[in-house]
């Protein structure tokens, strides 16, 4: 670097300096309020805190603090200047160097120029920039990404956010998401757009803990971070993100926070007719956080469930001044902050060729046996024998839940119905008075904690069967002809567990003219979902 004088002293706010071999911006300098005499620092001076943000390309904004009097070659240069010019550069070599300029160059009022697909690892479809070029052009970014599935939501929304941090708009992030896609957003982020986050659950906060103290806040650790909506809204973390909020509740200027990601949407809308469709804990819970962010990126290729209440509820999350839940929203403003594309309304590739394969919806008839009509027949009585013999609406609303997860369970495959009701016959022969530990007000918690959204099929399956347990235990004791039609319900579930069913031999019928003609093994490859991992175990042992 020619002219430049290099110094060790104290840097001042707007100065660039060096520390760890990279190059950054002073933002602030706080003194030490200990006496110098009494800070063992060698040189007997106070020791400074500085808050520096990077201006290096791969890390641009990015905070870091330190105390300089202990950093290890931290210098600050006190002049920079141009070169003396001694000679003509080749025009050639000359013209690279203002193109670099001018590629590298971004400024926060030019809503043209983007560079957030330059600066990322994937290949850009040209539909996946218009979130981006709205999101410039709005003051504070309220958007409803709703495209089709696998257009590339996660894609948009990772432009968007790089975009915003390129032109110092956006420091921090909060993504929430499903459990079970947090590790795909980390990943995705990290690898193609070079931005690192951290996962914030009970693990992150255990180790917080340990190294940081009982104290210590999940949510001001880092500037990045992602987490799941079932965690959020429990009391503990929720509590936690309040405390760093306003003291007063209210939302201040400049907000706390910088940008919320919200993928999945629709698991936030709020449910059930009515002009106020009723607010679900997830809802509540981003209600509450949503107006300490600056900006708001929405992410659902289902945004609309049928019920226009949840739907303006929805969009009043996303934008509260252009929309207010129970009012139809106007279309125009609905344009202004919507993105909705299908895979069918995208122009075909240059070549003519589609962008997407034409997808095909076909349904496989299945024949069931008598013996398998018997068994949805004989639930079927055995929930009517309930519900009408309900005792209190505790044990009305417990017989609901258990009894549509066994309905359920056994339209998956007789193993998963077979699993769900062994614990039930066990929990509902506890039953009776006296004997029940579970009040409805712990089941109705215990219940929406099996229906949340786990990352791992195991403890789904926990939290599920554990909620039957309390769900049963709250049952009256079954009558002589309750015993018989479980009796029955048990027997058939240990047989049918042993062989397919009639929807499992239709599908390996198909899979056979599908996969294997005539005997023959071919190229194609098939995907089978299952709502249940105990069908899935099942369907994998099923003889060929």
């Amino acid at each position: 670097m020619s002219n430049v004088t290099v110094t060790t002293n104290l840097p001042e706010p707007g100065q660039l300096v060096a520390v760890r071999h990279r190059h950054f911006v002073v933002l602030d300098v706080q003194k030490s309020t200990l006496p110098a005499a009494s800070i063992q620092t060698g040189i007997g001076t106070a020791q400074h805190v500085v808050s520096l943000s990077s201006v290096e390309d791969d890390a641009l904004g990015e905070e870091l603090r330190v105390v300089w009097e202990l950093e290890p070659g931290a210098h600050a240069y006190e002049k920079v200047s141009l070169p003396e010019p001694t000679a003509f550069d080749d025009p050639a070599r000359l013209d690279a160097f203002l193109d670099a300029v001018r590629w590298g160059a971004i400024s926060s009022a030019d809503d043209r120029a983007l560079q957030s697909p330059f600066r990322s690892g994937i290949e850009i479809e040209e539909y996946q920039l218009d979130p981006v070029v709205r999101a410039l052009r709005m003051p504070r970014v309220n958007l409803l990404v709703a495209d089709d599935v696998g257009l590339g939501k996660t894609i948009e929304a990772g432009l968007v956010a790089q975009e915003l941090i390129l032109r110092h708009r956006v420091h921090s992030i909060v993504v929430v998401c499903p459990s079970s896609i947090q590790i795909q957003w980390r990943n995705q982020l990290r690898d193609k757009f070079g931005l690192e986050f951290r996962i914030v659950d009970s693990e992150l906060m255990r180790g917080l803990r340990r190294r940081r103290g009982l104290h210590v806040n999940p949510w001001t650790h880092f500037p990045r971070l992602i987490t799941s909506i079932d965690f959020l809204k429990r009391e503990r973390p929720l509590r936690l993100f309040r405390e760093t909020l306003p003291a007063e509740g209210e939302p201040a200027y400049p907000r706390r926070y910088d940008l919320l990601i919200v993928d999945e949407a629709h698991n936030i809308s709020p449910s059930g007719r009515g002009r106020y469709a009723r607010d679900s804990d997830r809802t509540n819970a981003i209600r509450a956080l949503a107006p300490h962010f600056e900006h708001k990126l929405f992410l659902t290729a289902t945004p609309h469930n049928g019920y226009p209440e949840s739907f303006s509820a929805l969009l009043e999350l996303v934008d509260n001044q252009r929309f207010a839940r129970g009012v139809q929203p106007n279309r125009l403003q609905l344009e202004t902050v919507m993105v909705r594309r299908m895979k069918e309304e995208l122009a075909l590739k240059w070549d003519g060729s589609r962008r997407f394969a034409e997808r095909k919806v076909d349904c496989l008839e299945v024949d069931y046996t008598p013996a398998e009509r018997r068994a949805h027949e004989a639930l079927r009585d055995y929930t009517a024998l309930r519900l009408k013999n309900a005792a209190s609406a505790g044990e009305a609303f417990a017989s609901e839940f258990v009894l549509k997860l066994l309905k359920k369970r056994l339209f998956s495959s007789p193993e998963a119905f077979a699993a769900t009701l062994a614990k039930h016959e066990r929990s509902v022969s506890s039953a009776g008075p006296g004997k029940n530990r579970f009040s409805e007000s712990m089941l109705r918690r215990q219940i929406e904690e099996a229906e949340e959204d786990y990352a791992n099929d195991d403890d789904y399956e926990e939290a599920t069967h554990a909620a039957v347990d309390a769900a049963s235990r709250l049952f009256h004791e079954p009558n002589p002809q309750e015993k018989a039609l479980l009796r029955e319900l048990r027997e058939y579930g240990r047989e049918a567990s042993l062989r397919p069913d009639s929807k499992a031999r239709c599908l390996i019928d198909w899979l056979n003219q599908a996969l294997r003609p005539n005997g023959q093994w071919n190229h194609e490859r098939v995907l089978i979902f299952t709502e249940y991992r105990a069908t899935q175990k099942w369907l994998h042992g099923l003889p060929r």
